[in-house]
């Protein structure tokens, strides 16, 4: 490169002399980038004695991410450049702008925006860690047994009094266990409310005892069981004090 003065040296003397300058310690190190105005390249400088340190390079017009870390023999690549940069930088790597101050050797502290969307994500993870821990939907079998287990479990929910034993007592006297039971020949039934299901509701008493949450067919088990217990429980104190029709 021809040096500035009145008169053009040959080259290797322009060399002999850049050499010179270099064994000086003078700026002539940041030649390396090109493009770069002399006030940029002087600032430059000192990022070009020590890649391993801390330093601060003013971008010139004609740099890239991969020109900056190339000639400045920086670790990581232009990626982790701008990653240690991005707050600076932008959103668009292949976007820098001359005067920009990037940061050589250590990471620069994260966007606003950035430190918020890692709060975002840990607390979805937490949610999301909460729901997998949650117990699973309790399970009942679909027969007798799961019908009055889970009836046990809504009338414990609503403060319903009855036990095991008080259910299935009275299910085997009205039913026999078949929730699809109907009585077609009693007062009731003449009335034209017969009594139906596994503890023979008639549809009023149904419909009055209804438990939330339940099926409104009075023919579904867990729906009959828990309105029965329910008016048991108000006409007799409990399903347990019922030993005959009721």
């Amino acid at each position: 490169m021809p040096s500035k003065g009145m008169h053009r040296r040959t080259k290797s003397i322009s060399l002999t002399r850049g050499l010179a300058a270099a064994g000086t310690g003078a700026a002539v190190l940041a030649l390396p980038v090109l493009g770069a105005t002399s006030a940029s390249a002087a600032q430059a400088a000192p990022a070009a004695k020590s890649a391993a340190a801390p330093a601060t390079y003013v971008v010139a017009a004609g740099d890239t991410l991969s020109k900056i870390v190339r000639e400045h023999s920086l670790s990581g690549g232009w990626k982790k450049l701008y990653q240690d940069n991005r707050a600076t930088i932008g959103d668009n790597p292949g976007l820098i702008y001359p005067g920009a101050k990037l940061t050589l050797g250590t990471k620069s502290p994260a966007k606003p925006a950035d430190t918020r969307a890692y709060a975002e994500r840990a607390d979805r993870s937490e949610v999301r860690t909460t729901l997998a821990a949650a117990p699973a939907k309790k399970s009942y079998t679909n027969d007798l047994d799961g019908w009055i287990k889970e009836s046990l479990d809504i009338m414990a929910q609503h403060n319903i009094p009855g036990s095991y034993e008080g259910i299935h007592r009275n299910i085997m006297r009205e039913s026999s266990g078949n929730p699809l039971a109907i009585n077609n020949w009693d007062s009731n039934a003449v009335a034209g409310t017969p009594s139906k299901g596994l503890l023979q509701v008639i549809d009023p008493t149904f419909t009055a005892y209804h438990v939330p949450g339940t099926s409104m067919n009075s023919y579904d088990p867990v729906a009959n069981i828990t309105a029965a217990c329910n008016y048991a429980a108000d006409k007799y104190g409990s399903i347990d004090n019922v030993n005959g029709a009721y």
